[in-house]
């Protein structure tokens, strides 16, 4: 057994809240610029510390008239947007809690949320939420408020409260604690129905100070800003939020479809993604210089990116390699860098593992992407790089306020500032994940002698084949989709003789690979998978893969699937993790083809 601590940097009191940061901010520095929101196409309008608290005050006096008490839970259905952010504070501001609900949720999982949370109220976004929401009504009368955001709901909760006087708000605001309830996060359900995560404000505010103050210091200086395009949904983004008005941090808001020409507008210098991501911008850079004709200058690029990085951990790069990455700075990375903003040093990375090729890569490109890990239950960061304590292929040292163990059998053990209180109506879950003052996490993992973290498995999602062989899936998972090609794979092989894969293919990257190989622009995703030259791609991903494990645990056979996992079809979370039992069931028919004689 291994542990390792690290003490807190920030100290927060048993009176703090989470609205303390932005009024105390307006009323000491109200012209400082916290927020910069969209404004047209390519533009973006500053914000005001005074202007946000202001806003989020009239939200949370409409709130109050409108029957929404202290400790009431209020729905947040809608994409990461500006809104989001003032609403989210305007509910704090009431005493209320937030329930933050994917846009992307099916009416059964609205239900769930809604109803199990017993949410007073919702703000919904488009027509569609709230039509969604208001079919609710005759199932939940405890609902007694549906606003929509595009439908001008926000202006309208404001006006609700117009003739309220500022004592409203600091009553109400005063009367929440640290250990008060802030937030109802529920999980993304791997498995099973979504538990509601109790996040309180001591919580976010202790984990976000800690993380400003120390884990991201270097990141979170003057004149630092961040664009959030993740779910606010998710307790990842939602941190990194709290982080900003906490720390004093420029946001901006954005989603994936827009988010190359907001990036080049908005110029952030810093950004949060999750490894697909990553995975993404390096592939289809790649498909890109191949489709131009300088694939093979794209792959000495990276290669030397590579190699440059990795002579950063021993001694240095030599005059040759500093030589040749000035040559490829000028004609790949510096393109890179200009195509997220050009102001991009740093990248926090969660959600899963980003694979130490990538981490190399980018930092050799100029942007280092410092990998974290985390979970809902712990309000987000368990640990994280940072760019003066950096081991890439770990996913870094606690944050401080908190402390890792690794028990007997390898789970990875968590206790400090950002511990859930507990799942919301579910004792016997809180009892059993709250064991000893401790979060049992489900992950597996090792401990450096030095307090760096490895994540080497899911302890549920361990395959035992046949043979008794234990097999962890994600390493195998992890280094398949790394190839341009794979959009997702599932490993499988539990009581089984041998391990075997599920692999789909991402339709996007297709595209430029068929005009490179002369294949028609018509050919669909059903009728590649059985292209000669699509499977001897797959079949080298496949080997590759096979070079991380032994013999025992590597992928014997494997189906390409002619379709992918998809959220709509309930394959993948929101915050892009497959759903193991799901895919399981709907391809039970293609993984006895695997084992079939």
């Amino acid at each position: 057994m291994r542990e390792f601590s690290v003490p807190a940097m920030a100290e927060v009191s048993d009176s703090a809240t989470l609205t303390d940061a932005p009024f105390t901010r307006a009323a000491q520095e109200p012209g400082r610029i916290v927020a910069r929101r969209k404004s047209g196409e390519a533009s973006w309008r500053a914000v005001t510390a005074a202007e946000f608290a202001a806003e989020a005050a009239g939200v949370a006096k409409g709130l109050a008239a409108a029957g929404v008490e202290p400790g009431d839970r209020v729905g947040l259905l809608s994409a990461t947007r500006y809104e989001w952010t003032v609403l989210d504070y305007a509910i704090w501001a009431a005493g209320a809690v937030s329930v933050p609900i994917y846009e992307t949720s099916s009416a059964e999982q609205i239900e769930w949320i809604v109803g199990d949370s017993g949410a007073k109220a919702v703000f919904a976004e488009t027509e569609a939420h709230v039509a969604s929401v208001e079919g609710l009504r005759d199932r939940l009368p405890g609902l007694a408020h549906v606003w929509g955001i595009d439908a001008g709901g926000v202006a309208e909760v404001t006006r609700l409260g117009a003739g309220s006087g500022d004592d409203v708000v600091e009553e109400r605001r005063r009367s929440r604690t640290a250990a008060d309830l802030a937030t109802l996060v529920y999980t993304s359900g791997t498995t099973g129905r979504p538990k509601g995560c109790e996040i309180t404000h001591g919580n976010l505010v202790s984990t976000a100070r800690n993380a400003v103050q120390g884990a991201i210091a270097e990141i979170a200086v003057e004149g630092s800003s961040t664009l959030l395009f993740l779910p606010l949904a998710h307790i990842f983004a939602r941190l990194i939020e709290v982080a900003t008005i906490e720390g004093g941090i420029v946001l901006g808001h954005s989603d994936i479809p827009n988010l190359l020409p907001d990036l080049a507008s908005f110029q952030p210098t810093f950004l949060l993604a999750v490894p697909r991501v990553f995975e993404k911008v390096y592939n289809g850079a790649e498909q890109k210089a191949a489709a131009d004709g300088k694939g093979k200058i794209f792959k000495a690029a990276a290669d030397t990116a590579i190699a440059y990085s990795r002579a950063l951990d021993t001694g240095g790069p030599g005059l040759g390699l500093k030589a040749k990455h000035k040559v490829f700075d000028v004609l790949v990375y510096g393109k890179l860098r200009a195509a997220v903003g050009g102001k991009v040093q740093y990248a926090v990375s969660g959600g899963a593992a980003l694979g130490e090729r990538l981490g190399h890569f980018f930092r050799g490109v100029g942007i280092t992407i410092l990998e974290g890990y985390g979970l809902t239950e712990t309000t987000a960061p368990v640990s994280v790089n940072r760019p003066t304590a950096l081991r890439i292929g770990t996913v870094g040292r606690p944050i401080p306020g908190v402390d890792v163990r690794i028990a007997e059998d390898d789970e990875v053990l968590v206790r400090g500032i950002n511990i859930l209180r507990g799942y919301w109506n579910n004792e016997a879950a809180t009892k059993e994940a709250l064991e000893d003052g401790w979060f049992h996490t489900g992950d597996l993992g090792s401990l450096d002698e030095d307090g760096f973290l490895r994540i080497t498995g899911r302890k549920k999602e361990i395959l035992v084949t046949a043979a008794g062989k234990n097999v962890a899936p994600a390493p195998l998972e992890d280094r398949l989709r790394a190839h341009p090609l794979v959009s997702q794979c599932l490993v499988v092989g539990d009581g089984r003789k041998f391990i075997s894969a599920l692999v789909t293919l991402d339709e996007e990257a297709l595209g430029p690979w068929k005009a490179q190989h002369g294949k028609p622009a018509a050919m669909t995703v059903d009728e590649l998978r059985s292209d000669p030259d699509v499977v001897a791609e797959i079949e080298a991903a496949v080997a590759d893969a096979n070079k991380s494990v032994s013999h025992a645990e590597a992928i014997k056979k494997y189906v390409i699937l002619g379709v992918d996992f998809t959220e709509a079809a309930g394959h993948m979370t929101p915050s892009l993790k497959v759903k193991r039992n799901v895919v399981l069931k709907d391809f039970a028919a293609e993984i006895e083809g695997l084992y079939a004689g």
